[in-house]
């Protein structure tokens, strides 16, 4: 997921270790499967729904809960009927949440079947499009699923679903999954089904309907790629979604196999530049122009296929193992199409907005447990800096064991949840390092180094003296600076390495002549502001 930002295109979309859950989870029941059955109307904004729900018992259970909004000032949804394995039991709606009077014991399966309908006040975007044409698009991004859907609306939660919508003729739906039907009802109203049969989490389950015009790109070894547009944005919105299928096709030989059924790329209304939900990626309709400058915003919801979608945080505040991972990889993306220099600028333009939201929060770690509001999580730390994090992590243990460690952890917890610390272990093994300091200082501190660097050279001695001074900075962070030796050409002759901890770190090596200059992370490995004051 991108977040929308003025121009619309920004090319870069443990709870019990490390502070409490907003939501109260519930571990008796694991939802297997869901059903939604839905009734669009042209004339309303009210849906009616059917949704069929199947939960494993974990626990016995004499009461449970689900997630529905109940119906407010601002909107929500009225029960009509529910049912616990075809019979008609009581229940509770109030403030969010369905409590459901029906036992259980460990090991048994529950159907629930709820009956509904209502005007979503959120979740489920009901408007006219750009040009005027009424369009419905799930956005369910934290977990505003249960506005329009009953759900358990948390991301360690997966379940397979489907969609089976009826709606107005000229509507294309698209949902995630395979197409499994499409079927005329009436001159009026017509039933289109999607199957998604790979677990997911409410917060990437929705479907589209709108007049889409729809291009099938091609096929990334048995995984169609498709185009939906609006009609009215055919040409420019083939041509620039298009790029997609060699996006897939390099990310899946770096990450590993595609874990969903299809990747279709929509143009819709959600709220965000682009959102990344499971196999059915949704960018906001804005994106679509005549040419090709949102490779970067593809390449990012695309990683998150793999990154947030099939391998998932398992708490909200572990976001960066879904927003950092797509990040950098879209810049890893770029690496392995344009080359290192990509990656080098792509690494650098993310330093601004790191510096901004740091010199504004100079207290907030990358998992940040303060924050209770779950719609806050999404900033430049867990985006931006995650990723830096990353770049550095692979500099740290290298490349090798980097990327055999990241396809490691993402088999591992493929249509899972995962936490830092999983992650963590995951890299320790793969590169033989113990990496607890590593993730302490950049994801659990709010570092961001500011550093001076002074040299001089000694000609009589051939000596070259480093000191890099920092204010404040603990002996217990450490910093691995590469220097870089500038001769009277500007190339870079030579490049060593200065272990910074503490306030004062000095170094000495032999060096033939004198140089140019000094040049701090030649190569764009460390985060942190250098500033080289001088011989």
């Amino acid at each position: 997921m991108k977040p929308i930002l003025h121009t619309l295109i920004f090319a870069l979309c443990p709870f019990l270790l490390f502070g409490s859950d907003p939501y109260p989870l519930n571990p008796a029941i694991d939802v297997q499967h869901y059903a939604f059955r839905l009734q669009l109307s042209a004339e309303t904004n009210n849906i009616v729904g059917k949704t069929a729900i199947e939960i494993l018992l974990k626990q016995d259970v004499e009461t449970f809960a689900l997630d529905l909004q109940n119906e407010t000032a601002a909107g929500g949804m009225k029960i009509v009927r529910l049912q616990v394995n075809g019979h008609q039991t009581a229940y509770r709606h109030t403030d969010g949440k369905i409590s459901i009077d029906a036992s259980g014991k460990a090991g048994e399966m529950l159907k629930v079947v709820i009956e509904y309908e209502g005007v979503p006040a959120d979740g489920l975007s009901i408007g006219t499009n750009l040009f005027g044409e009424k369009t419905f698009f799930g956005d369910n991004w934290p977990d505003r699923a249960h506005h329009w859907l009953p759900v358990v609306d948390h991301p360690s939660d997966k379940a397979t679903c489907e969609f089976i919508v009826e709606a107005p003729i000229y509507y294309q739906v698209v949902a995630n999954g395979r197409l499994k039907e499409e079927t005329v009802l009436s001159y009026e109203t017509k039933i289109t089904h999607w199957i998604e049969s790979v677990p997911i989490s409410t917060k990437v389950m929705v479907f589209g309907a709108a007049t889409f015009a729809v291009d099938h790109v091609g096929w990334v070894g048995d995984i169609p790629v498709s185009s939906w547009v609006y009609h009215q944005n055919r040409n420019e919105g083939f041509y620039r979604y298009a790029q997609a299928k060699e996006i897939l096709a390099s990310l899946q030989d770096i990450i590993g196999p595609y874990p969903f059924e299809k990747l279709a790329n929509v143009q819709s209304k959600t709220k965000f530049g682009g959102m990344e939900n499971a196999g059915n990626i949704f960018y906001n309709e804005k994106t679509v122009s005549g040419d090709r400058d949102i490779e970067g915003l593809i390449a990012h919801e695309i990683a998150h296929q793999w990154f947030g979608n099939s391998a998932s945080e398992k708490d909200w505040h572990h976001v960066w193992l879904s927003e950092g991972f797509a990040t950098y990889f879209t810049q890893v993306y770029r690496e392995k199409t344009y080359g290192m220099d990509s990656l080098q600028a792509g690494m650098k333009q993310m330093l601004p907005k790191i510096n901004e939201y740091q010199a504004k929060h100079p207290t907030s770690p990358i998992v940040d447990t303060t924050i209770t509001d779950i719609k806050t999580l999404l900033s430049p730390n867990v985006y931006q800096k995650a990723a830096w994090v990353l770049h550095m992590l692979r500099k740290q243990i290298g490349d090798d064991a980097f990327f055999q460690g990241v396809r490691t952890y993402y088999d591992t917890y493929k249509l899972s949840n995962a936490l830092t610390a999983d992650f963590q272990a995951v890299m320790e093994r793969a590169s033989g390092q113990q990496l607890g300091w590593f993730f302490d200082q950049w994801i659990f501190q709010p570092l961001l180094p500011e550093l001076a660097l002074s040299w001089k050279y000694n000609k009589k001695l051939g000596k070259l003296s480093v000191e890099v001074k920092s204010s404040g900075l603990s002996k217990l962070v450490r910093l691995p600076l590469e220097v870089g030796i500038e001769g009277a050409d500007g190339n870079i002759s030579a490049i060593k390495t200065i272990d910074v901890s503490g306030e004062s770190t000095t170094a000495e090596w032999d060096i033939a002549e004198m140089p140019a200059s000094v040049v701090a992370d030649p190569n764009v490995w460390l985060l942190a502001k250098v500033k080289v004051v001088g011989k």
